[in-house]
């Protein structure tokens, strides 16, 4: 506490405050936590849901602000670089869903299994990879954390299994790692995300209905953003009528993770977390900015200071800021080693020598 208000005494010792300013905002005493009403889900197969309330401790207040602006800036800076001509190709945006891998990751713990589908830059972070790893990856030189060979869709980390773009492949895959959880006997849960667009897929179904008579330990989750490549979600459906399922908004991660540890089985979750960039880009930004959200809470909740905040605001976009210069100046990856961790491949070229490199 001491470090924080010395650190947001020298901020605001440089903008011109008056000295007597400066000494009360240092003297300020913030509540170590506050409690916070949460809606009510939807339920369907469930007697009970999660709880109504929660818990928001100032230090973790902090800490989940500051890998949001760091998830965000991330993804603007790779936004940048994209338009640039430096990150090539086709991929998925996570801004504006930082709350989707954030609060799902505080739920779990390091030893879940998540894999996801489009827009995972901001699980590969949760996950454990750090911002500069990240953007390499998306711009291809040896410093990424596959290699600058994974691009957006292959980015792996502990327990973390990457963006597979088979639309609805989630389901099959997250149900399979759920299985071998279960197999070996471990305590561990599988989080299987995937899009309203794939959610009428014949693999999504036919995974719910292995989950639900094996009773797996996976979470299946849709991230409702309303829109399937441009078809909304009044023009499709989603079902899987006998699976306990439960549509939020606030994060009840611990709760399903809870049912499914106690030999429940699995159960489906729906997110409905607004996606910019369709329609009503202005309208969504202003009411459902998941960022602003959380400091309008911590700052009215006297949690955190407006000038606390400024400083991680500033401090993230340094890191994002150095980050991009890692990504842009590493070496890419030898000729040499185009084969390595390949084991065999049809019809590649002679010149390829394949071998494993652990």
């Amino acid at each position: 506490m001491g470090k924080m208000l010395a650190s947001v005494s020298r901020v605001l010792s440089g903008a011109s405050q008056k000295p007597t300013s400066r000494v009360l905002v240092a003297s300020r005493h913030f509540a170590n936590d506050v409690t916070f009403e949460i809606k009510n889900c939807d339920l369907r197969w469930l007697e009970e849901g999660p709880p109504t309330t929660t818990v928001l401790t100032r230090e973790d207040g902090l800490k989940y602000y500051r890998m949001m602006q760091t998830l965000r800036r991330m993804e603007l800076k790779a936004d940048q670089l994209h338009k640039q001509n430096i990150i090539r190709g086709f991929w998925d945006f996570c801004d504006g869903q930082q709350t989707c891998c954030l609060g799902l990751e505080a739920g779990i713990n390091p030893a879940d299994h998540v894999i996801t589908a489009y827009r995972a830059h901001g699980f590969t972070f949760t996950r454990g990879l750090s911002v500069p790893e990240i953007l390499a990856e998306l711009t291809g030189p040896k410093g990424g954390c596959a290699k600058g060979k994974g691009g957006s869709m292959l980015m792996v980390a502990k327990n973390f299994y990457g963006d597979n773009g088979v639309v609805g492949a989630q389901g099959p895959l997250g149900a399979g790692t759920a299985l071998t959880s279960k197999y070996n006997g471990k305590d561990e849960v599988c989080l299987a995300f995937y899009s309203d667009g794939a959610a009428n897929q014949g693999q999504i179904l036919e995974s719910y209905n292995v989950a639900a008579f094996w009773k797996l330990p996976c979470i299946f989750i849709c991230k409702n953003n309303r829109y399937g490549m441009g078809t909304s979600v009044e023009r499709a459906a989603e079902r899987g009528d006998f699976v306990p399922m439960l549509t939020v908004d606030a994060m009840a991660t611990r709760f399903a993770t809870a049912c499914c540890r106690s030999g429940k089985g699995a159960i489906l979750k729906g997110h409905c977390v607004s996606d910019p960039g369709v329609k009503d880009i202005q309208e969504v930004r202003s009411k459902s900015d998941c960022i602003m959200l959380l400091k309008d809470r911590m700052v009215n909740s006297n949690l955190a200071s407006v000038e606390e905040l400024k400083e991680i605001d500033v401090k993230v976009r340094r890191e994002s800021e150095d980050a991009a210069q890692f990504a842009t100046a590493y070496p890419e990856s030898p000729l040499e080693e185009l084969g390595y961790h390949i084991y065999s491949i049809r019809g590649a070229n002679q010149w390829i020598k394949f071998k494993s490199v652990s």
